[in-house]
């Protein structure tokens, strides 16, 4: 979700058959959702929703969208910086773990004595770097991996069992062939007129006042 397409609904929609805005009883909105049925439409209407100052706002696409991070403004990411020092701190587990067991003769008190293995089989080097790769090949790989997935999820705040947006029925496209544009209340800039008539201009397919 991370440039922008010139867009192909950019034109303010008139007729309520293209727009329309659910009213609920309830004061309280957790957001107004604009749908649009192509990527240059919702790649357009979030740079001009970036450019109005909003900040609290999401795209919701069926499959990711070339450019749109860079509409919405969205930062790259710590995400490489963390896997690689995961990565590292593999490498040096198995290096430390490989010349422990090969030929360290400190011994480590865990509840019981720990020596590391200091024979020499068939004339093998105690630390020899060619057997050495293998394991830290593997391990790199293997926490590099698990880091990424692991603060992949904590990042994005997944799982998430619940959404404002996934309750709507009137979005259920979102994840066949609709591109949804969603501004959270909480935003400064939030004002349920301004913010309508803006998403209006946009020219979506329709406003969703979503509830929380």
């Amino acid at each position: 979700m991370n440039g922008s397409t010139p867009g192909t609904a950019t034109q303010a929609a008139t007729s309520p058959d293209t727009v329309m805005v659910d009213s609920h009883s309830k004061a309280e909105v957790w957001g107004l959702a604009a749908q649009f049925s192509t990527p240059a439409g919702i790649s357009e209407a979030a740079k001009k929703v970036r450019e109005a100052g909003y900040r609290w706002f999401d795209c919701h696409v069926p499959f990711p969208v070339h450019g749109l991070d860079k509409a919405m403004g969205v930062p790259y990411t710590v995400l490489p910086v963390i896997v690689f020092f995961g990565g590292l701190t593999g490498l040096c587990l198995a290096i430390f773990l490989q010349v422990f067991t090969n030929s360290l003769e400190v011994d480590i008190w865990a509840i019981v004595s720990v020596v590391g293995y200091q024979f020499e089989v068939s004339g093998k080097p105690l630390i020899s770097t060619p057997a050495f790769v293998p394991v830290a090949f593997e391990l790199t790989v293997l926490l590099a991996a698990l880091t990424c997935v692991s603060f992949m999820l904590f990042l994005n705040k997944l799982p998430c069992l619940y959404h404002p947006v996934l309750k709507s029925p009137k979005l259920k496209r979102i994840t066949d062939d609709r591109f949804v544009l969603v501004i959270e209340a909480r935003d400064p800039e939030f004002a349920r007129s301004t913010t309508e008539a803006l998403l209006e201009s946009l020219g979506p397919e329709r406003i969703v006042e979503l509830e929380p």
